[in-house]
C-alpha cells in the first residue's frame, strides 16, 4: 500500500525480521531487544511468536507428540508500545521470531501485522516476511479458487498459504523449494515450525538476511543462533555475526531429537543445517540498503554500510566539487555521506539541521500552514552555523522533492548565502516493486523534470547527483549483482510492463 503524499517524500522500507533459537526457554526478551535494533525498518506494527521447540524425549507426558503450540503477540505501533513486561513474560519458549512492519501491501490494520500464525492439516507454523511479491494477485486468485480463505491483505499470507498447502504432501525443505519456485519477487523469511527455526532468502538475495551465534561467555560454548535482517540485531544481543544467508538458501536450526540431548549445563543442543535450494542464480542485492535503509553499523553481504556511505560522499566530492564554507547533512540519512564529502573536499563538516528523533509518523495534512509546521517539527536550523555561509547540503536521495524544497527555503531564510545540494545516489526514475514504498513514475521528480529544472524547483544554487558508475564503485559490488531497478528501469525479475535485466531472469 502506498502511503500519503506527506510520508512518501522519503523512501520507506518494507520491514525487519528476526529469529532466535536458544538452549534455554526465554527468547521473548532477546527478540524484543533485537526488534528494537531493527525499528528503523518499520514503525507501523510489531509482533513476536514463540514456541518451546521441544523434542519428544524432553516431554514424556505428551505421549510422543512434539509440542506444536505457538504463542504470539502483535500490535500496532513501535516495539516499546506493543510489548509490556507482562506480554513478554507470557511468551515463554526456546525458539521465536519477530517482525516490525512498514506496509508496501495491505492497509495499516492489526490483521496485517506479523508474524502470521497458520494452522494446517499437520500442525501450525509462524512466518515473518521482509520483501514484496510481484505475482501476489495471481497466486491469491489461484488459492482462493481452491477454497482457501484469507484473513489479511498481505503478500505474506500468500506465501504462508502456499507453504501450508505444500506441507500437506512434502517435508518442510521440499515444501519451501516448491514455494520458492512459485513466488516471484523479494523475500527474506523467518519461519517457526515445531522444533525448527528456518531462515529463507530469495534466490536473488534482494533483501538482506544474516545469521549469528550466541555464546555463553563463562563456559565458552554456543547456546543459540540469531537470524536477522541486519547484523546490529545480533550485536545487540552480544552475539557474533557468522555470515549472510546466501541467496536461494534455507537454514534450519533444530532442537536435538536424540535421547540425552541436553548438555552438561542442562541446556538443549541445537543443530544448524543448510540447504542450497536454488544455486547458480545471479544475485541482485538492493542497492538502497547501502544508500539509505540499513543502519550504518550493519554488515550486509560482506560490506560495512558505514564505509560504503563514506565512499559515496567522497565520490560525490570528486564528481561535484564546489566552493563552500561548510558541509551539512540532512539528518539522519545524509550524515555519513556528508562526512565523506567534507573529508574529501577539505571543507568543514558542521551541522546546520537538527532532527527531532521523537516525532512520530506523519499523516495527511490538508492545509499548507499545517504541512509546513510538520516539517519544522522534524527539523530545526542552527542559525549560527549557516548564517552568511555557503552550505553544501548532503542527502541520500530525492523522491518528490517537496521536503527538500522546504529545507532549502528554511536554510536561506536563516541566512545561508548559498545552498548547494549533493545527492548520494543517481536520480530515481522508476518505481520499486520489490519492497520499497516509492511513488508512481509521474510523482517522481526526476521523471517529470530535468536536473536543471529540479535545481530551479528546489531553489538550490547547484545540484549534483552521484553517477551510477560512482555509486557502483562506492558499494564495491558488481552491477550484475545489484538490483538497480529504480535507477535504471531494469529489474532482476520479470514485472509486467517493465524491462528485465539481460543478466538476470525469473526462475524456471
Amino acid at each position: 500500500m502506498k502511503t500519503s503524499s506527506v510520508e512518501s517524500t522519503v523512501l520507506r522500507e518494507a520491514c525487519g525480521i528476526v529469529g532466535i533459537a536458544h538452549s534455554s526457554d526465554d527468547v521473548a526478551l532477546p527478540l524484543y531487544y533485537a526488534l528494537y535494533a531493527l525499528q528503523h525498518r518499520g514503525q507501523e506494527s510489531a509482533g513476536i511468536a514463540v514456541s518451546r521447540g521441544m523434542s519428544t524425549d524432553e516431554d514424556p507426558d505428551n505421549r510422543g507428540a512434539p509440542v506444536k503450540e505457538i504463542r504470539s503477540e502483535r500490535g500496532m505501533g513501535l516495539v516499546a508500545e506493543v510489548f509490556s513486561p507482562q506480554h513478554l513474560a507470557a511468551l515463554q519458549g526456546s525458539m521465536g521470531i519477530g517482525h516490525v512492519r512498514y506496509p508496501t501491501t495491505g492497509a495499516p490494520l492489526l490483521e496485517n501485522a506479523e508474524p502470521l500464525v497458520v494452522k494446517y492439516q499437520n500442525g501450525e507454523f509462524a512466518l515473518a516476511h521482509n520483501g514484496n511479491l510481484v505475482n501476489t494477485r495471481e497466486l491469491r486468485a489461484e488459492l482462493e479458487r481452491e477454497g482457501r480463505i484469507f484473513h489479511s491483505e498481505t503478500d505474506t499470507e500468500v506465501i504462508a498459504q502456499l507453504l501450508a498447502r505444500e506441507l500437506v504432501e512434502h517435508d518442510p525443505i521440499a515444501a519451501l523449494k516448491e514455494v520458492m519456485r512459485r513466488v516471484v519477487g523479494s523475500y527474506s523469511l523467518a519461519i517457526l515450525m515445531d522444533s525448527m527455526l528456518l531462515a529463507v532468502r530469495d534466490p536473488f538475495g534482494i533483501k538482506p538476511l544474516c545469521i549469528g551465534a550466541l555464546t555463553d561467555e563463562c563456559r565458552g560454548v554456543n547456546v543459540g543462533y540469531v537470524i536477522a535482517s541486519e547484523s546490529p540485531a545480533i550485536d545487540t544481543l552480544g552475539g557474533t555475526l557468522i555470515r549472510d544467508v546466501n541467496p536461494g538458501e534455507v537454514l534450519v536450526i533444530r532442537a536435538s531429537h536424540t535421547a540425552g540431548s541436553r548438555n552438561p549445563a542442562g541446556h538443549r543442543d541445537l543443530k544448524l543445517v543448510r540447504h542450497q535450494l536454488h544455486p547458480g542464480v545471479p544475485s541482485a542485492h538492493c542497492v538502497f540498503e547501502y544508500i539509505y535503509f540499513a543502519r550504518p553499523d550493519s554488515v550486509i553481504d560482506g560490506k560495512l554500510v558505514y564505509n560504503v556511505r563514506m565512499k559515496i560522499g567522497e565520490r560525490l566530492a570528486i564528481e561535484h566539487p564546489v566552493s563552500a564554507d561548510i558541509v551539512s547533512p540532512v539528518p539522519d540519512s545524509g550524515i555519513t555521506c556528508a562526512i565523506g564529502y567534507a573529508k574529501r573536499a577539505g571543507i568543514e563538516y558542521l551541522e546546520g539541521l537538527i532532527k527531532n528523533r521523537y516525532v512520530g509518523r506523519t499523516f495527511i495534512m490538508p492545509e499548507q500552514k499545517t504541512r509546513d509546521m510538520s516539517v519544522h517539527s522534524k527539523f530545526n536550523i542552527i542559525r549560527a552555523n549557516v548564517t552568511g555561509k555557503r552550505v553544501v547540503l548532503v542527502d541520500d536521495s530525492i523522491v518528490r522533492g517537496t521536503t527538500m524544497r522546504k529545507l532549502v527555503r528554511y536554510l536561506k531564510a536563516a541566512g545561508a548565502k548559498e545552498v548547494h545540494l549533493r545527492i548520494g545516489s543517481p536520480p530515481i526514475i522508476a518505481p520499486c516493486y520489490l519492497g520499497i514504498d516509492t511513488p508512481t513514475r509521474d510523482e517522481l521528480i526526476a521523471v517529470t523534470r530535468t536536473i536543471e529544472a529540479i535545481r530551479d524547483y528546489l531553489a538550490a544554487d547547484s545540484l549534483g547527483y552521484l553517477s551510477l558508475n560512482g555509486l557502483i564503485a562506492a558499494v564495491g559490488i558488481a552491477p550484475k549483482s545489484l538490483c538497480l531497478g529504480c535507477l535504471t528501469e531494469h529489474y532482476p525479475v520479470r514485472i509486467p510492463g517493465e524491462r528485465c535485466s539481460t543478466l538476470q531472469a525469473t526462475l524456471s
